[in-house]
């Protein structure tokens, strides 16, 4: 008789540690304590309001319908428009596939580009999504550990370590999830030239593109025609304008490639939500201004985060430029009773009432990743309460 269970990709998925301590905090307000989560990936803003209502009268009109499966024409429209003037970069609307959410264009690029055994280089510490949907398209990951001291960002002799000959893809995300690092033009233009000798793909994802504090991100397909024609840029609104529930993202790259996507799409979600396409086109329509107020409070909260994190002594923390996290590096307050990132985060819940993400997650070991996705009053308590948490093992 046969042995009914999960398939062998399946079966092969790591499990994030986040969800045992997401689960833990849950629990523990429900018991009425006051935890203090800095774990949120999402901005803690509403939706702006233009955006809400310009979905509900597509709602009120009955755009409640199947759309073209990548998109409506009207959002692919606002995003070709949104590419060339803010991003520099010019596409065609057959070259735009619009997914339920990022993490859905993603998916959708590894599925239609890699084959069984292509290698595909990560930067750690990396969003772990990445590592996960390259194995569940039989890829193999190959990271290059990035160090906080050259704050979060690949020398050329590491990425030239890194590539072999099955080398296909390399996934950039900058601003990063979890460092908060933004790369530099000098770098990006070396992975482009690497790119072009070498002949492999870029993924190039910037859903926190607009979340920057004294730099200016490079959209990395502007950097030229020939590296444009071997990049895939993801982008989506979840961050800029605070849509993360609202799941549209984007893929736009080469015209067959972006065919390619849409075939697979069509045989896996179809279309994403109508009316929500809508509104991310008025998102995108909106001013860069209309944004300015969240990103201006972000850029506040970070430094009242870095300013109390580095009051807690032995700790270290590069400079965030971009996104919402600081990933600060705790492995001095490591012991045979704390021995890693995932016990200390397991520690300050416990002792602090206090949520963070461990680093390991990233392949980050010994950092925490602290997002300042909350108020400026939850931001100073939590601190002060991981201080005082840290203070004790210390002694």
């Amino acid at each position: 008789m046969k042995t009914l269970g999960l398939s062998a990709r399946a079966a092969a998925l790591r499990p994030s540690p986040t969800l045992a301590i997401t689960a833990k905090a849950n629990s523990l307000r429900a018991e009425g304590k006051d935890v203090i989560s800095f774990a949120a990936g999402e901005p803690d803003f509403n939706t702006p309001d233009s955006i809400c209502e310009a979905a509900i009268d597509a709602i009120h009109k009955g755009f409640t319908k199947y759309t073209p499966s990548a998109g409506t024409k009207d959002l692919k429209d606002a995003i070709v428009s949104k590419l060339a003037t803010e991003n520099g970069l010019t596409v065609a609307t057959d070259q735009v596939v619009v997914s339920c959410g990022a993490k859905h264009s993603l998916y959708n690029v590894m599925q239609t580009l890699l084959e069984p055994g292509d290698e595909v280089i990560l930067l750690a510490p990396y969003w772990m999504t990445y590592a996960e949907q390259v194995k569940l398209a039989e890829g193999v990951p190959v990271v290059i550990h990035c160090a906080a001291e050259a704050g979060f960002v690949p020398t050329f002799d590491q990425l030239k370590a890194a590539i072999s000959p099955r080398t296909k893809m390399l996934v950039l995300n900058s601003p990063s999830n979890p460092t908060g690092a933004v790369l530099p033009r000098e770098t990006l233009k070396e992975i482009a030239a690497l790119a072009l000798r070498h002949g492999f793909w870029v993924v190039s994802d910037e859903i926190y593109e607009r979340l920057v504090y004294g730099v200016t991100p490079q959209c990395f397909a502007s950097l030229g025609k020939e590296i444009a024609e071997q990049t895939i840029t993801i982008g989506g609104v979840s961050k800029t304008y605070a849509m993360t529930g609202w799941r549209i993202g984007f893929a736009a790259g080469p015209k067959w490639v972006a065919a390619g996507m849409s075939h697979l799409q069509d045989q896996v979600t179809s279309n994403p939500t109508s009316f929500a396409q809508v509104g991310a086109a008025a998102a995108f329509r909106m001013p860069a201004s209309s944004v300015e107020t969240m990103r201006a409070e972000f850029e506040a909260r970070r430094d009242i985060i870095l300013a109390g994190l580095r009051a807690i002594p032995d700790v270290k923390v590069p400079t965030p430029e971009g996104a919402f996290y600081a990933f600060p590096d705790f492995s001095a307050y490591l012991s045979p009773e704390i021995p890693d990132d995932l016990a200390l985060a397991t520690y300050l819940l416990d002792e602090a009432e206090v949520a963070v993400i461990p680093g390991s997650v990233f392949e980050g070991p010994g950092h925490l990743r602290l997002s300042y996705a909350a108020s400026r009053d939850n931001i100073q308590r939590g601190l002060e309460r991981i201080e005082k948490a840290v203070s004790k093992l210390r002694a």
